[in-house]
C-alpha cells in the first residue's frame, strides 16, 4: 500500500495521461477531418489542431498578453519609486500597490492564465513526441516523418525567429539587462532543442507562435487605437 503522497503522485499522473490521451484523440480526428476532404494529412492535422488550441485558450492568452504588457510599462515608474523610497522600503511597497491600483494591473492576473494554459502545452508536447502516425501518411512537405527531425533544419530556424519576434513584440524599446539577454538567449535555445525534437511537435510550436503573434498584432493595434 502506497503513501498518501505517492497516491497523489500517481492521481496526477493518470490524470495528466488522460489529457495526454485526449489530445492525441483530437488530433486523430483532425486527421480524419483532412481525410474527408480528400487531402488525408498528419501535419495539415497537426495545424488544424494547433489554430483549434489556441483559439479555445485566446482569452485567457489575452489576459496574459495585457499584463504582461502593462508590467513592462510599469518597470521604469516601479524603479523610480524604488529609488526615491531605498530607505523606507514599507512606503515603496505601499507607493508600488497604488501605481498597480491607479494602472488597473493586477501583478498576479498573468500568472493564472499561463497556469491554466500549462497542462495543455505539456499535454500536446507528450501527445505528439510519440505519436503513432501511418507511414503512409507521415511525411509532410519537405519533411519525409513527422515522427523525425527536420533534415534540413527549417522547422528549428523557423522556432527560434518567429519566438524572437514573438518576444519583440511585448518587449518594450527601453529593454535591457537580463530581460535583453533573455530575449537573445530564449529564441536561440528553443531553436536548439528544436534540433532533436521530432517535426510535428516543432510545427505545433511554430503555427502556435504565428497565431500567437496575430494575436498579439491586434491587441495592441486596439490598444493603440484606444490611446489615441
Amino acid at each position: 500500500m502506497g503513501t498518501p503522497g505517492y497516491e497523489n503522485r500517481r492521481r496526477r499522473l493518470e490524470i495528466f495521461q488522460v489529457l495526454v490521451d485526449f489530445m492525441r484523440t483530437l488530433l486523430g480526428y483532425c486527421y480524419n477531418l483532412t481525410q474527408m476532404v480528400g487531402f488525408p494529412s498528419y501535419g495539415i492535422a497537426i495545424i488544424i489542431l494547433t489554430i483549434a488550441i489556441k483559439a479555445i485558450l485566446a482569452p485567457l492568452t489575452v489576459k496574459q498578453i495585457k499584463s504582461m504588457k502593462g508590467m513592462q510599462v510599469l518597470q521604469p515608474k516601479m524603479k523610480e519609486i524604488q529609488n526615491k523610497y531605498k530607505n523606507d522600503p514599507k512606503r515603496a511597497q505601499m507607493e508600488i500597490a497604488n501605481l498597480y491600483k491607479t494602472m488597473g494591473i493586477n501583478p498576479l492576473s498573468g500568472c493564472l492564465p499561463l497556469l491554466v494554459q500549462m497542462p495543455f502545452l505539456i499535454a500536446i508536447f507528450y501527445a505528439l513526441q510519440g505519436y503513432p502516425y501511418d507511414p503512409t501518411y507521415e511525411s509532410f512537405l519537405w519533411l519525409p516523418s513527422l515522427g523525425e527531425t527536420d533534415p534540413l533544419y527549417i522547422l528549428p530556424v523557423l522556432s527560434a525567429l518567429s519566438t524572437y519576434v514573438m518576444s519583440k513584440q511585448t518587449s518594450t524599446s527601453d529593454v535591457g539587462g537580463q530581460q535583453k539577454i533573455m530575449l537573445i538567449f530564449m529564441p536561440l535555445f528553443i531553436g536548439y532543442i528544436s534540433l532533436n525534437f521530432p517535426s510535428g511537435l516543432v510545427i505545433y510550436w511554430v503555427v502556435s507562435n504565428i497565431f500567437q503573434l496575430i494575436q498579439q498584432f491586434f491587441i495592441f493595434r486596439n490598444d493603440g487605437a484606444k490611446e489615441a
